[in-house]
């Protein structure tokens, strides 16, 4: 599902990239900008935590020049004279400005890093109100925006994520192995599809701690023999006893027929 909409092409979407100070969602967010590049597509980054070079370190091929990364990451409140976006200029009038500088037959894809830096300065409502007329608008294709959920009120996250289309939500994985995404995404009719992890409302832990991995490891089963318990039964050791039967004469016993004594 993630792959699908990494490769959509439809338009008047909004993509939030959910993740907190234990998982930063920024790769998957520049796969995003990758994907919107090869399709030729302009795209225009809102750039406020990390500089230029950083957000296209690791961007791939010549289609880098649609680009337009406009720095808000060295002067974000506009303390100083320096040419650069600021986060006052969030609003409606001034980003479709700012996607239209670099004319293309094709709307434009808004990225935005971090939502959560706007969020800082603007009130919710504001916001949201702000990326749904933009959104509407036509003058952008799609927005794509991280936000760091840990920084703001349970209620806040919940008023932009219902906005947006989608929401994929990072996390690390088990005993730090790679990441783990969940999918929430809202089709134009309203219906919410939740791409989730099957096992994780079970009753039961399906995955060993360190301590019980090591105590599996230690623990032997009924059915394999060690070295020492194949001794102890092929060879007979001091003490060890046999059965020896010997029929007397009132055992009936035919060594022809054995079950002669059945009644068969």
């Amino acid at each position: 599902m993630l792959t699908d909409l990494l490769q959509s092409t439809d338009g008047g979407v909004f993509h939030i990239i959910q993740d907190s100070a234990s998982c930063c969602g920024r790769s998957l967010l520049k796969s995003f900008i990758n994907y919107a590049l090869n399709r030729d597509e302009a795209v225009h980054v809102l750039g406020f935590e990390v500089s230029e070079e950083e957000m296209k370190d690791g961007l791939k091929g010549s289609q880098i020049q649609r680009l337009r990364f406009h720095n808000a990451h060295t002067d974000p409140l506009g303390w100083t004279d320096e040419k650069a976006f600021t986060v006052q200029q969030f609003n409606l009038e001034a980003l479709v400005h700012l996607v239209k500088q670099t004319p293309r037959p094709k709307p434009a894809t808004l990225v935005i890093d971090s939502l959560s830096w706007i969020l800082r300065h603007h009130s919710p409502s504001v916001v949201c109100r702000t990326l749904d007329q933009l959104r509407k608008g036509g003058s952008v294709r799609s927005i794509i925006s991280l936000l760091h959920a840990d920084m703001h009120h349970r209620g806040t996250v919940g008023s932009v994520c219902q906005l947006a289309t989608s929401v994929i939500t990072v996390a690390p994985g088990m005993e730090g192995d790679g990441t783990v995404a969940k999918m929430t995404k809202r089709s134009r009719s309203g219906k919410v599809v939740q791409d989730m992890d099957p096992t994780a409302k079970l009753t039961f832990n399906l995955r060993l701690s360190d301590a019980e991995r090591k105590a599996r490891e230690k623990l032997s089963l009924p059915f394999v023999f060690s070295k020492e318990k194949k001794t102890a039964l092929l060879h007979s050791g001091p003490g060890s006893g046999k059965i020896h039967y010997e029929p007397d004469a009132n055992d009936d016993f035919d060594e022809e027929d054995p079950d002669d004594d059945l009644d068969l």
